[in-house]
């Protein structure tokens, strides 16, 4: 069974009750025999959702308060019981999207929401939310916070949730948090904390059991029998890849492991369709491929950066830290990739040889991809690869080539030159 978490190192503050949290999660997941990859955790912005790195599952993070919301859309959009969705968000972020938590709650929508409430907003500087108790100081309320907190877990039994509870961070909560994940429909688990950068610094003399008793929110379950929003109410159009042209596998490729590469140039000179390209031909020759691109949002100007991952395997994390390979065709893209360039210790950098060879332990490749018509670099740097490598076949990339329209005589007599 592969664990839910991928380091006992959890990237929180010491203290912190968002590690308790991560870790009664992994406990009851694990207790229903649940592998990594049947679960969808999806993460809010705030201290919690740096947990995303330590996730072995399926992780989306989405913008602050819509973490509810972004469950939500999948629960509408996977079959009954496919994969368990749980939403991690803290009291910032749920009443941020309060409204996303309710409609979910009234659908009863067959997903967990788990409430990292640390009565304050953590992350952005100890301010108070919509859940910090009365009393309660935050460096937006040195006297003490003045108004009432939201009762969140009666307002989402209110709107319908299946199951609903309120705990302290505190010893081990898995098996509360076991109980709602066996929910089938909505349910909700609200965990009290406190933020040790600055709730405890900004309320020292305070015992956390006053805190808690000080909100007036009960300690407790709210459950009720109510049959789950069922997935085929929720299907209102046809899944929308399926409309899409299948790509021929007529290639074979020379791959065995994971391969990482950045095509790092010009805006205007081709990046991201070379990126493409060389993605496509990829799955032509029986690989997996990912292609994410990056440039500024003047589009027209300064660098593009293209992130490429190829694989054997199916690929189930597309970022890109240090890359095996990094294809640099003009003076925009290396000052943009030039601090990854240089943490290479090992793999090949190629790069156009107008350029200054940065300092690096990769090998380095020389050819003069801007010879002629630098518009056509990126694409010559991705058929001068090919061919030096044999890892996506040069006739995978030509036939690529010519269905996006792109083969001009110009083009293939350059090509052909390599």
């Amino acid at each position: 069974m592969t664990h839910i978490l991928n380091s006992d190192m959890l990237p929180f503050c010491k203290g912190c009750g968002h590690s308790l949290i991560a870790k009664s999660t992994e406990k009851a997941l694990e207790n229903m025999k649940l592998e990594a990859l049947q679960v969808i955790s999806v993460t809010d912005i705030g201290c919690h959702g740096i947990i995303d790195k330590s996730l072995n599952t399926h992780t989306v993070h989405g913008l602050h308060g819509r973490s509810a919301a972004l469950g939500a859309g999948i629960a509408l959009g996977i079959p009954e019981k496919a994969q368990k969705i749980i939403v991690f968000i803290g009291d910032g972020g749920a009443t941020i999207g309060l409204q996303h938590i309710m409609e979910a709650a009234r659908l009863n929508l067959d997903m967990t929401v788990i409430i990292h409430n640390n009565f304050l907003y953590g992350m952005t500087g100890g301010q108070t939310s919509g859940l910090t108790p009365t009393g309660f100081v935050t460096t937006t309320s040195a006297e003490g916070n003045p108004w009432n907190s939201y009762d969140l877990c009666s307002m989402a039994y209110d709107a319908g949730a299946s199951y609903v509870a309120r705990v302290t961070g505190m010893g081990d909560i898995s098996e509360t948090l076991e109980k709602a994940f066996r929910v089938q429909g909505f349910s909700m688990v609200e965990v009290m904390e406190i933020c040790p950068s600055y709730g405890l610094k900004l309320n020292p003399k305070r015992k956390f059991s006053d805190i808690v008793a000080s909100s007036g929110k009960e300690l407790k379950e709210w459950v009720r029998q109510r049959p789950p929003f069922p997935s085929s109410q929720g299907k209102k159009v046809d899944n929308l890849f399926d409309s899409l042209p299948k790509i021929p596998k007529d290639f074979q490729s020379t791959l065995d492991k994971p391969l990482s590469i950045i095509l790092s140039g010009s805006a205007g000179e081709g990046v991201q369709l070379a990126a493409g390209i060389i993605s496509k031909a990829a799955i032509r020759s029986r690989l997996f491929a990912t292609q994410k691109g990056s440039y500024p949002v003047t589009v027209g100007v300064g660098f593009s950066t293209a992130e490429i991952n190829l694989s054997p395997e199916e690929i189930y994390f597309h970022g890109i830290g240090v890359p095996d390979i990094a294809i640099i065709t003009s003076q925009d893209g290396l000052e943009h990739s030039k601090k990854r360039v240089e943490a290479m210790k090992q793999g090949t950098l190629y790069i156009d040889s107008s350029l200054p060879i940065p300092s690096t332990k990769a090998n380095i490749v020389q050819y003069n991809f801007r010879e002629s018509n630098p518009r056509d670099a990126s694409l010559l740097s991705i058929f001068y690869f090919a061919k030096k490598t044999n890892i996506v076949p040069v006739d995978a990339l030509i036939v690529t080539l010519e269905e996006e329209g792109k083969s001009s005589k110009s083009l293939l007599e350059k090509i052909e030159k390599i």
